[in-house]
């Protein structure tokens, strides 16, 4: 089994900033793509950026210029740096990981996610 424990979610002011922790542990043979997606009440899912394992990175427009995506890969943890952050980014947001386990002689591959970490954006 694979496990995500996501940290450093909570309330801060609009323009504050706030980084979330995502960190994979079990049985991981390869992490390929990382990333962080966010759910608003009512809303659906979305993503909000994605880093693959040579270090690209692609983001929403709503976040581009104030939220940075990096990862470890020695930790197999990946960040997500908030910055200027407004009153339409509260959401809970989920870490997700394309990676790939052993089972036997072969390999397969699965998709995994946090159990989300609420941000709030308010003053």
């Amino acid at each position: 089994q694979v496990q995500l424990v996501e940290s450093g979610g909570g309330l801060v002011q609009p323009g504050g900033s706030l980084r979330l922790s995502c960190a994979a542990s079990g049985n991981i043979f390869r992490i390929n793509a990382m990333g962080w997606y966010r759910q608003a009440p009512g809303e659906q899912r979305e993503l909000v950026s994605i880093i693959t394992s040579g270090g690209g990175t692609n983001y929403a427009d709503s976040v581009k210029g104030r939220f940075t995506i990096s990862r470890d890969n020695a930790k197999n943890t990946v960040y997500l740096q908030m910055n200027s952050l407004k009153p339409e980014d509260t959401a809970v947001y989920y870490c997700h990981i394309n990676a790939d386990r052993r089972s036997g002689f072969i390999t397969v591959n699965d998709l995994y996610w946090g159990q989300g970490t609420q941000v709030t954006v308010s003053s």
